[in-house]
């Protein structure tokens, strides 16, 4: 996954775009309705962080967002750099995260990426709509070979 930077907006854009292609996939797992930020802590500078909107059966919202505006979504996931790459790595070299490597797993341990919500609903949501967030996720084994769109824009 080297050649593709996940702390981006571009990143989860390409994610976003696979999803929405792919209707058949998500409309298996139901509507989502979920705004979940995801926060990557870099080691020398600023963390990444950005917004994802879900909404039926699509990702309609990727946007950077600034320090503290994670908390104004439904929840977030947040972790060191090395860490969301390693889940990104073993999705790319399995085709999907396996094991210790799941959101599943990452957040209820806890040690490595840590679920946050500002209520408990939105920790709720995170459980609830958990498979189609790992679908989304697990689609990064095909960054790369799809076409590209603009979901940010």
């Amino acid at each position: 996954m080297s050649t593709n930077s996940i702390d981006s907006v571009d990143f989860f854009d390409r994610l976003a775009t696979m999803m929405n292609a792919d209707s058949t996939r998500y409309e298996l797992l139901g509507d989502i309705d979920l705004e979940l930020a995801m926060v990557m802590r870099r080691p020398d500078e600023e963390p990444f962080r950005v917004l994802l909107g879900f909404h039926g059966i699509e990702c309609e919202t990727v946007a950077a967002i600034d320090e503290g505006a994670e908390q104004a979504a439904e929840c977030w996931i947040e972790g060191d750099l090395a860490n969301w790459q390693a889940m990104f790595d073993n999705i790319a070299s399995d085709g999907r995260a396996t094991g210790e490597w799941t959101l599943n797993t990452l957040t209820i341990m806890g040690d490595r990426i840590q679920l946050k919500a500002s209520d408990p609903m939105g920790w709720d949501k995170f459980h609830r709509f958990n498979q189609t967030l790992q679908d989304f996720v697990d689609a990064s084994a095909r960054v790369g070979k799809e076409e590209t769109s603009d979901v940010s824009a």
